[in-house]
Parts: C-alpha cells; sequence; structure tokens
C-alpha cells in the first residue's frame, strides 16, 4: 500500500494545515474535538508501531537473530499489562 505522496516533506506537512483548515467550516467544535482526538490516536498507533519496529530491527542487527518471545512470556508480559491498568483503575477510583 502506498498512502504517503512522493511530495517534499514541506508540501507533505502544509497539506495537512490546509485539510485541517478546511474541515474547520463544516464541523462543530465537538465534532473537530472528536475528530482531532481520533486522528492523534491513530497517529500514535502509527508511531508506537513504527518505533517498535526499528526496535526489533536494531535487536536483530546487535545479536544477528531477530529476537522472539514464546507464546507463554507474551501471554505473562499481557497478564503484568492488565495487572497494572487495573491497578491504575483502582487508584483512581479511589481518588474521586
Amino acid at each position: 500500500m502506498n498512502l504517503i505522496p512522493d511530495i517534499p516533506a514541506k508540501a507533505f506537512s502544509f497539506s495537512a494545515v490546509v485539510v485541517g483548515y478546511l474541515l474547520i467550516d463544516d464541523l462543530t467544535a465537538n465534532e473537530q474535538n472528536a475528530l482531532g482526538n481520533w486522528l492523534m490516536l491513530t497517529a500514535q498507533v502509527l508511531c508506537t508501531n513504527a518505533f517498535y519496529k526499528q526496535v526489533q530491527a536494531e535487536r536483530r542487527d546487535q545479536k544477528g537473530t531477530f529476537y522472539h518471545m514464546t507464546n507463554e512470556q507474551n501471554i505473562e508480559m499481557l497478564k503484568k499489562m492488565v495487572h497494572a491498568l487495573n491497578q491504575e483503575i483502582e487508584n483512581l477510583k479511589t481518588k474521586h
């Protein structure tokens, strides 16, 4: 998939400004906020994925082989993440 046009970086960045200004007139403040948050989340997913691919490539270069976690290690890591998120939720509940 080739979604990114082959244009100079400044023109690519400016196109985002133009699209943003074009959307302002057609959306309410709440719609602008919702769309802006959705776009930021989408951008964060892309950035996170790209960064992790860089980390994987770095590990591969340093070790000569690709680093893989076993399914059991993945499950254990996810359990730890869920536990940490649940703790944060409980902390937020007790503060209110």
